[in-house]
């Protein structure tokens, strides 16, 4: 249930796991967003989770493309590292961490009002709710600490009795109570409701898609990811269309929008505290309690309401995990100071981060507003997901011929470049998103100013202070590898290009230099393009041989070598190796000593680049020598 312990991190998650974790997290949002959005939205609150779903298809989209592009923890934050600068980097991670910690306060806040609608009524108001909502935050910040392993299989099973009971929810509903005419008959064009709540509950909706980032920053612990993000992200698009396009018609459809003659305003009870007689703290469980289920009506409430209530749980824990990495991840990218990320002598998790982000997640919860909270987090997740859709764009731009696994649907050519349409569509929707959430709420602005400053201080003051600039990417040299592959970690990065027959001699070589300090191995396998094709022309026959090579060296040198082929044009090899050495931080290249011509130099255009520009040792295994010629770099 809790964090993995950071320094044992392997890559064993498939499309199951990843789905599951992910749709914990997105599906659990509809047990508080459903009420949220409807007291503002009222009739046209399925419009809004339409519209909200579209920027969500979109979002998703970049970040599958970007995800499987660099698979490494850090979402947003890692596309803006790579687009633009570290600056821009911590600014999408500072963003990120706004969402986790509402995420966490706003979870742990609606589990005791699902609790409390089935056993005991002051857990639905305050001091009740806000009481129970920081004792669920400390004692997931405990268990977080301890790193109790969380158990995959339960996360899928739980992930599936949730999307199966509330798909049940959506077909029993049609069958008693949706109603076409009672959704017409809800709304009042710029009346119920008026234009401004429109237009305020569309960013607020965003809350019902909390998590998106959840895969890419499990990214590390990914099997095959070139293929599992990308499945991953689109099984979780399909099981959030099939429950938020269609329940919140059944909600207000059981729950309708009417006229209240004393406050002379059009409510619905899905919308309504609870102290008014309404359902926003529990909306699921209020229009489970409206639908007529016979018999089964006091078991169906308690089903649903003890279902909701873990779930919660659950996306709180996910809520301080998501905290855990992120900032582990800023602290040895040199975001904010080496002791939030400090991990604990015994249990490996970096607890001054966790309990530090768990005392201010239990401060933003005491104040009791949801609407607030659900504001908040909308201000910090349009801020990381129109930095996210501008870095894809930037990178399809400035890194053209960088190997895409992955690519969003659609394709627009503008002045020679390949631009993704969902990335346009969905950084200008989250992007007025944001100026709508700021403008139309003072108090949300102000404290997200308060919130930008305070983070962007912190982070010059401590750069400053490392003598570092801002916008310079500088890593913590580690200890030890945060991953089971050490690929970005002091690795050792050995460059082939393709060929009919495997030469072990190469890998032979990195092995035994890995094996005096245990290092990792990465194999990266160069197939080059003829000018006359596009960078990403399908070569089938020389991507097989680039794959065999790779798994003949994963047989020779075990499971420290992972690796991938990349395509390249004539000339630009030496250059692709050298980035990729920098950018894993290899401590040593190993390459095999290309066959002499008629002509040419001894060593070759790629290598004369390699050693030219070297930042780490390269070896040139030598064949057919007994011995291979060293270069200290």
């Amino acid at each position: 249930m809790a964090e993995r312990r950071l320094h044992g991190l392997q890559r064993v998650l498939g499309v199951n796991a990843l789905f599951s974790t992910a749709y914990g997290n997105v599906g659990s949002s509809i047990y508080y967003a459903l009420g949220l959005v409807a007291g503002l939205a009222l009739g046209l609150t399925p419009l809004v989770f339409l519209i909200t779903g579209a920027f969500f298809f979109c979002t998703a989209a970049t970040y599958a493309e970007a995800t499987a592009m660099y698979p490494e923890a850090g979402g947003s934050s890692s596309f803006a590292r790579r687009a633009f600068n570290e600056f821009v980097s911590f600014f999408a991670a500072w963003g990120q961490m706004l969402n986790y910690l509402i995420t966490i306060a706003i979870s742990a806040f609606f589990v005791p009002h699902y609790l409390g609608g089935l056993f005991w009524e002051p857990l639905k108001t305050a001091p009740g709710d806000i009481i129970f909502g920081i004792g669920v935050i400390v004692l997931l910040s405990v268990v977080n600490v301890v790193g109790v392993k969380e158990s995959a299989g339960l996360n899928i099973t739980l992930a599936v009795v949730d999307f199966l009971t509330q798909l049940a929810l959506v077909i029993v509903g049609f069958v008693l109570v949706f109603s076409p005419d009672v959704l017409q008959a809800n709304v009042d064009f710029g009346v119920a409701p008026t234009w401004t709540q429109f237009l305020v509950a569309i960013p607020l909706g965003m809350i019902a898609y909390t998590g998106i980032e959840t895969i890419s920053n499990m990214a590390e612990e990914a099997r095959d990811e070139a293929k599992t993000i990308p499945a991953a992200i689109n099984r979780v698009q399909i099981a959030v269309f099939a429950i938020y396009f269609t329940l919140p018609a059944i909600a207000l459809s059981a729950l309708p929008v009417t006229f209240n003659e004393e406050t002379g305003e059009y409510q619905t009870l899905l919308g309504l505290p609870e102290e008014e007689g309404g359902f926003a703290g529990d909306p699921i469980l209020g229009v489970v309690k409206e639908i007529d289920l016979g018999p089964l009506q006091a078991a169906g409430e308690l089903y649903v309401g003890l279902l909701a209530a873990t779930i919660l749980f659950l996306a709180t824990n996910a809520g301080i995990i998501g905290v855990s990495r992120l900032v582990y991840s800023m602290g040895i990218h040199r975001q904010m100071p080496d002791q939030l990320r400090q991990l604990h002598p015994k249990y490996g998790t970096p607890w001054v981060g966790i309990l530090v982000f768990g005392v201010v997640a239990c401060l933003t919860l005491i104040p009791g507003q949801a609407e607030f909270l659900g504001n908040m987090y909308a201000f910090g997740a349009m801020l990381s997901f129109t930095i996210a859709h501008v870095a894809l764009i930037v990178l399809r731009v400035r890194q053209p011929d960088v190997e895409r696994p992955y690519r969003g649907p659609g394709n627009i050519r503008i002045r020679g470049h390949d631009l993704p349409p969902t990335a346009i569509i969905g950084g200008l929707g989250t992007g007025t998103a944001f100026v709508v959430v700021t403008v139309l709420n003072p108090e949300v602005a102000i404290a997200g100013v308060i919130w930008l400053a305070v983070g962007i201080g912190v982070y010059v003051a401590y750069r400053r202070n490392q003598g570092l600039d801002l916008s310079t990417t500088v890593k913590v040299a580690l200890p030890r590898p945060v991953t089971e592959t050490e690929a970005e970690y002091d690795s050792i990065l050995v460059a082939l290009e393709v060929t009919p027959e495997y030469d072990p001699d190469a890998l032979a070589t990195a092995v035994r230099l890995a094996a005096r300090r245990r290092r990792g191995i990465y194999v990266m396998v160069l197939i080059t393009v003829p000018a006359s094709s596009p960078i990403n022309a399908a070569m089938p026959a020389k991507e097989a041989q680039a794959r065999a090579l790779i798994e003949q060296a994963r047989l020779q040198g075990g499971r420290r070598v992972t690796g991938r082929w990349a395509k390249v044009r004539a000339g630009q090899a030496g250059r692709t190796i050298v980035d990729e050495a920098r950018a894993m931080r290899a401590r040593a290249i190993v390459m095999p000593l290309p066959p002499r011509t008629t002509g040419s130099s001894v060593f070759g255009k790629t290598l004369e680049t390699v050693l030219a520009e070297r930042p780490c040792r390269v070896i040139i295994e030598s064949e057919p020598q007994p011995q291979s010629r060293v270069l200290a770099g």
